[in-house]
């Protein structure tokens, strides 16, 4: 009973759909369609269109204006007559099963909004067990309030003396009732079976966190695709899958790092993202617990990217939500090779903007914003790496030996060896 199925299609053909609001202005609406259309890539879907409207708030009906669906659904009609199929059409924000119901009667297409569409990634790459279980958790928990939708084409059967149906009309109920009936008392009752599975997973996980000895954990966090599985190779010297894509890693990692003799557990957790459904941050709990287990964070940044700061305030907002804000963490800046900047004109009086910023004097102000508690490297040239591994060591040291005192007397054997 799925209906996350882009990944069935070869290079489906989608249309965006975002709004312009009082809360969201047109630069940040055209970057979360961006990152929309980065989603659908990912999904195996290629962008062809967007549309966007100006409105106060989400119609709740329809999402967008009557005029805007209208036009949409005209755009539509117009590549089928040129032979070009529009497969389906995403939307930017969650959608309840009303206006999933309405859109769909009004533009005949296959329709998703951002949820389904990260669902959906997550399906495709999901591989272990855990992930996998996880995943269908959250499908189910998407689908649920959503089931009418799927019964639509039968209509509900009343009947009797008079009865016409209503409210009264026990024992009249049609069979798209009872089949929606039946279909909801399977979904919850498989949704049972998933949060016992992963009840024992996370049984499982913390025997086994249990087991790794007196070591300190250090997790890495962040935005998805700002390159923490390459730095986590670079770390480790493992080979944890790394991709341009979005949530190319949803099952944890971890692996034993030794820095000058010190011996330290990193993890590598599922990237965040703008709008991540509560439903997926529920499923994933066992693999977050990691992060809420870790006695120091890196977070991972793409300073490359031209909307990093409100990348990290996702992730530090995340972060919050899993209880995790008091824990020692670090900034790590990466992708330094790939940041662009242009220098102003003397004679350009209009404002300064953050492209108009050099990596230096950006370096700068993050360094006094952090207390220097930050580091700039580029992961793919291994630009700092060095330096980034000789501020781990302190830090995990300095950690070490708060958690565990008796142990100091290895640092002083760590030392001798390094000696």
């Amino acid at each position: 009973m799925k209906e996350f199925v882009i990944s069935d299609a070869q290079a489906e053909t989608a249309v965006l759909v975002g709004l312009i609001t009082q809360t969201q202005n047109e630069r940040k609406t055209n970057e979360y369609l961006d990152e929309l259309e980065f989603l659908a890539h990912t999904a195996g879907a290629v962008t062809v269109k967007r549309f966007t409207q100006k409105v106060n708030g989400p119609n709740s009906v329809t999402y967008v204006g009557k005029g805007k669906l209208e036009e949409i659904r005209a755009y539509i009609e117009a590549e089928e007559e040129a032979e070009r199929e529009i497969g389906m059409v995403i939307f930017d924000d969650e959608l309840s099963a009303k206006q999933l119901r309405n859109i769909e009667k009004e533009l005949k297409v296959k329709i998703l909004d951002r949820t389904s569409l990260i669902l959906d990634i997550f399906a495709m790459r999901a591989q272990t067990a855990n992930a996998k279980t996880q995943v269908e958790l959250a499908q189910y928990r998407y689908m649920l309030p959503r089931l009418q939708r799927l019964w639509t084409h039968l209509e509900r059967q009343g009947g009797g003396s008079g009865s016409g149906g209503g409210k009264g009309s026990v024992g009249l109920r049609g069979p798209g009732e009872t089949q929606l009936e039946m279909d909801r008392r399977i979904i919850l009752n498989r949704m049972s079976l998933l949060k016992q599975r992963l009840a024992e997973i996370d049984r499982q996980k913390t025997t086994q966190r249990s087991n790794r000895g007196r070591m300190i954990r250090v997790a890495l966090v962040g935005y998805t695709n700002v390159g923490k599985s390459t730095l986590m190779n670079l770390l480790s010297k493992s080979d944890v899958f790394a991709e341009n894509k979005l949530f190319a890693t949803l099952d944890t990692t971890v692996r034993k790092v030794i820095i000058d003799n010190l011996p330290f557990l990193l993890s590598d957790t599922v990237g965040f993202i703008r709008k991540l459904p509560t439903d997926l941050v529920d499923s994933f709990k066992s693999t977050l617990d990691e992060v809420r287990e870790a006695d120091l964070l890196l977070h991972v940044v793409d300073i490359a990217h031209p909307d990093f700061e409100d990348q990290i305030q996702v992730v530090e907002k995340t972060l919050g939500d899993l209880g995790c804000s008091d824990k020692p963490c670090m900034i790590v800046f990466n992708k330094i090779d790939a940041y662009d900047w242009v220098e102003k004109e003397e004679d350009d009086l209009t404002p300064a903007t953050k492209e108009n910023v050099s990596l230096d004097d950006l370096m700068k102000t993050w360094m006094a914003r952090r207390n220097d508690n930050c580091i700039f490297i580029s992961a793919r040239e291994k630009t700092n790496l060095e330096e980034l591994k000789k501020v781990l060591y302190d830090k995990v040291r300095e950690l070490h030996v708060q958690k565990y005192p008796y142990n100091d007397f290895l640092f002083e054997k760590y030392d001798e060896e390094g000696a």
